[in-house]
């Protein structure tokens, strides 16, 4: 039976309409795909909780759970684990996103989203935000 492994995604969008996505750095799974930010759940911590955490830690910048709006998620099988990834829309938050973990960030339209290279959970996610955009 595989375990089940929680991660929380957040498409940050901007003033624009713009939306963040960053590109996994070298030496990590995946590597070089684009992907939303964000990361697993620690243990006890809500899904929101996490991504309020980890934006913190990935991208410097602050954020509450009020300004996280859930939108879609992702249920997908990787071999020993099975992902299931909330993705949530952050409108408002404090500070400059700045790539604090050597990945690189870029802003895109809605209409990229879907021709940029990511991992499998995230296509779905990014048609669904395309569409709801």
């Amino acid at each position: 039976m595989a375990k089940l492994l929680l991660v929380a995604a957040c498409a940050l969008i901007d003033r624009d309409g713009r939306i963040l996505m960053a590109r996994r750095p070298e030496g990590k799974d995946m590597a070089g795909l684009w992907e939303f930010p964000g990361g697993k759940l620690a243990d006890g911590e809500t899904p929101e909780e996490a991504l309020v955490r980890e934006l913190k830690e990935e991208l410097a910048i602050d954020t509450e759970a009020s300004c996280l709006a859930p939108i879609a998620f992702a249920s997908e099988a990787l071999g020993e684990f099975h992902l299931l990834m909330p993705l949530y829309v952050c409108r408002k938050w404090q500070g400059m996103p700045t790539p604090e973990e050597g990945q690189e960030l870029k802003w895109v339209r809605p209409s990229e989203l879907t021709s940029m290279e990511m991992p499998a959970a995230d296509r779905p996610l990014a048609a669904q935000l395309r569409d709801m955009l």
